[in-house]
């Protein structure tokens, strides 16, 4: 048995991340997720599939919630940057809009097509595109409130200090690529050493705006310590940090928290956000 990372070999890491097996019949629980977000859809008007950029998942969807000059909210899917999309997870942004947010679903390439210097870019690049207004919705100078789940946590981390973000809410954040360089997820990330360290926001802790950091009580051991670092590191850098910890939830759970508008969550990031 080689260790590899924490006292862990590859068998080890592989069950301490992935997340998917840690529920029962994910197949269904996505299934079910996906269901939600198309009536999310269907109750909402607004434009699907904007393009920030060339690329084909270069894309986001507009999602107003009717009060003239919201502030923004960006959400970014998880899915460890290979799997899922968007629409999977859309029925997050039912909480935002009900609490006065317009609602930005973002989507980026998956790997393997993309590298995480990629990823990491992209979503740089839909934030410029926001805060430009590029087609016409309104958004230049309005404050942006970033939010992602897991791998879209790890995301919002990495851009907490744009200059349009006012407020961050990073959800079973990814702050450590180290094991994840390590274990199964890499197969198809192909992490290199240099992005391990360029893309490791707990190894990168600067100004940034105020952030919520929420996880669930009931994941995955690994997932919920690197919450807690991420946590404890921030505030030792003087950096204004809220933690929530969600009781009894696990991975996929924690969204259910987002999509309701008196969610611990959204309460949080209201607390924290600039008026």
């Amino acid at each position: 048995m080689t260790i590899l990372y924490r006292g862990m070999d590859r068998t080890a890491l592989d069950a301490a991340y992935l997340n998917t097996k840690a529920v029962p019949d994910f197949p269904a629980l996505l299934a079910s997720c996906q269901t939600r977000s198309a009536a999310l859809y269907a109750a909402t008007p607004g434009r699907r599939d904007l393009r920030y950029g060339a690329q084909p998942a270069q894309r986001f969807d507009w999602l107003p919630c009717g009060q003239p000059d919201a502030p923004l909210f960006v959400f970014i899917h998880g899915g460890y940057w290979q799997h899922c999309t968007k629409e999977d997870f859309a029925y997050a942004a039912s909480g935002p809009l009900a609490r006065g947010y317009d609602v930005v679903l973002a989507e980026y390439t998956l790997a393997p097509v993309a590298t995480m210097t990629d990823i990491v870019g992209e979503i740089g690049a839909l934030l410029d595109h926001l805060a430009a207004d590029r087609d016409g919705l309104g958004t230049a100078g309005r404050p942006i409130h970033l939010s992602g789940h897991s791998a879209g946590g790890h995301l919002t981390a990495m851009h907490r200090a744009h200059p349009a973000v006012v407020s961050a809410l990073a959800i079973s954040p990814l702050v450590d690529l180290e094991p994840i360089a390590l274990c199964c997820l890499n197969d198809k990330l192909q992490l290199t050493a240099r992005e391990v360290d360029a893309y490791s926001p707990l190894h990168h802790i600067g100004p940034g705006a105020p952030t919520v950091i929420a996880v669930g009580d009931a994941e995955l051991p690994e997932l919920i310590r690197q919450a807690d670092v991420y946590a404890t590191a921030c505030e030792a850098a003087g950096e204004r940090i809220v933690r929530t910890w969600l009781r009894g939830m696990q991975h996929f759970a924690v969204l259910d928290d987002l999509a309701t508008p008196d969610g611990a969550m959204l309460d949080a990031l209201h607390a924290i956000a600039p008026r």
